[in-house]
């Protein structure tokens, strides 16, 4: 018997919505593009996004929302999201199809 057989039993009544959730975004776009650099710090690769001039809660949604998305490790610091990784494809995909200009700055 699995988890839905059970809910069955206990709510007989409930009909459940078929409809997925939609995780809405309600993220600044800015004009000026977002930066994606490359660096190595301690022999370690990583990917910095900076240069986004909206509200800092919605930077750092943004930062959850790409280390979810990557499923590696990051953080937010100094107005600036960074990265685990050499990830700058992936992102600067991902942001492009959220609406933002992205713009590689580096190697």
């Amino acid at each position: 018997m699995d988890l839905q057989d059970q809910l069955k039993d206990l709510f007989p009544d409930h009909e459940p919505s078929e409809e997925p959730k939609e995780e809405k975004s309600n993220v600044w776009l800015q004009d000026d593009p977002l930066h994606c650099k490359y660096e190595k710090r301690r022999g370690k690769p990583i990917t910095i996004i900076d240069n986004y001039t909206g509200a800092q809660s919605d930077f750092k949604q943004l930062a959850k929302e790409l280390k979810k998305m990557l499923g590696v490790g990051g953080s937010f610091k100094n107005e600036q999201i960074i990265i685990q990784g050499d990830y700058r494809k992936e992102i600067m995909e991902h942001l492009q199809d959220k609406g933002f200009n992205v713009k590689r700055v580096g190697g």
